[in-house]
């Protein structure tokens, strides 16, 4: 009988994906910076999202400044334009790495059970990160095909992708020290030397191609135009590059609209001749119809909308300052205040204004966008404009305020 070559017997291990030639950008090198670049988009993901929510659903011992106006507006801007730049970084990953997961090769059975969780840790991994992308691209063209609370989903998810990605970390440390490390030659042969099953077969040469560092800097641009492509809803001057962009910055009044009175159910109660605003402070109250509020001292702020999808938009408001509104009633003895709206069927129809917040010159009852009375869909007859807050607790159509 024939002996079978060292070089065939290896390569009938494989599947046929191995047996071809290995384009030379598939390396380590790449799957380690690719990933590394992966690594800290998670990191910056994993704060601004956990700030937008914990300001949503702040804890006794959360703290959220007043100032500087606009911090919000930067970090969930942030947060979903690195979430959109990980795309183009998850596809050159995946890319130059999925042949390593079709190797077979003999496993001593010391080595199956760690090796067996690595694969699971992996998945888990890419399953997570997915998860986590495909569902905020969703929420920032608010489009929902699922039956799970997207808000509490995420959030929860980004724990298990954070979790993974440190499981992931600490069992590549070896190659990643190898791969910064100065000499690249000695470093990808350490790196193979450390693990021995993401070597490629001799079978699976490497054929002159697209080099690593070429590979590297399409995955650089593909980031950056990727991000150029969303970030102007976020950023005024980018906006005529954004050409994938949900929203423009524009709309009614210059700001953008995310949920119109006909679809909060609220266009007669806003409308009617009997609208009084209830306000109570220190036990007592007192209702504000649209005119006496119109009568009231009236004050200006510059305030940008800055929504949880991403879009951001500055406005001119006028109104009522929250505090003088308060003083008009009782005396405010500076807690925390209750925002009420007409709305009864969404799930943001109240919201909860923090002190640093209620007290500042800037939180208006704004009766007034940009020059004109509030349209309808903004929030006529009065609505919440406050600094530093999600859109979704800028409460519209307001029925009650309330000193807690």
């Amino acid at each position: 009988m024939k002996r079978r070559e060292p070089e065939q017997e290896q390569e009938s291990l494989l599947p046929g994906v191995l047996t071809e030639r290995i384009s030379p950008a598939r390396s380590t090198t790449v799957a380690a910076w690719s990933g590394m670049a992966l690594g800290v988009g998670v990191l910056i993901l994993f704060v601004t999202g956990m700030i937008s929510h914990l300001i949503q659903h702040p804890p006794g011992w959360f703290w959220w400044p007043a100032h500087p106006v606009w911090l919000y507006r930067v970090t969930q801007g942030v947060h979903v334009t690195v979430g959109v730049m990980m795309i183009p970084l998850l596809l050159v990953k995946f890319w130059s790495v999925y042949p390593r997961f079709f190797l077979k090769e003999p496993i001593r059975p010391r080595e199956a059970l760690p090796r067996v969780l690595e694969r699971l840790s992996v998945a888990v991994l890419i399953g997570a990160i997915l998860f986590q992308i495909v569902t905020g691209l969703f929420n920032t063209a608010q489009f929902y095909p699922w039956k799970f609370f997207f808000t509490t989903t995420h959030h929860a998810m980004a724990y298990v992708a954070v979790g993974a990605v440190i499981v992931h970390v600490a069992v590549k440390i070896p190659v990643v020290r190898n791969v910064l490390s100065r000499d690249p030659k000695p470093a990808e042969a350490a790196a193979d030397a450390a693990e021995p099953r993401d070597a490629l077969p001799p079978s699976a040469t490497r054929p002159p191609g697209l080099s690593r560092r070429a590979m590297l800097a399409a995955a650089g641009a593909g980031t950056v135009v990727a991000g150029l492509a969303v970030a102007g809803q976020s950023v005024p001057f980018l906006r005529w590059v954004s050409v994938l962009a949900p929203r423009s910055g524009h709309g009614p009044q210059g700001v953008p609209i995310n949920r119109t009175a006909a679809a909060a159910a609220v266009t007669e109660t806003a409308r009617s001749p009997q609208y009084a605003l209830m306000v109570r402070v220190g036990g007592q109250r007192r209702g504000f119809s649209r005119a006496e509020l119109e009568a009231l001292p009236q004050s200006d702020s510059a305030l940008p909308i800055a929504c949880v999808e991403g879009w951001s938009a500055q406005g001119h408001w006028s109104g009522v300052r929250l505090r003088d509104l308060l003083s008009a009633v009782g005396e405010y003895r500076g807690g925390d205040v209750r925002f009420v709206s007409l709305e009864t069927t969404g799930i943001y129809g109240s919201s909860v204004l923090p002190h640093s917040c209620a007290t500042d010159a800037s939180t208006l009852i704004a009766l007034r966008l940009n020059g004109e009375d509030l349209t309808l869909d903004h929030g006529y007859p009065c609505r919440l404009i406050a600094p530093n807050r999600p859109g979704v607790l800028q409460t519209k159509w307001l029925k009650s305020i309330e000193e807690l």
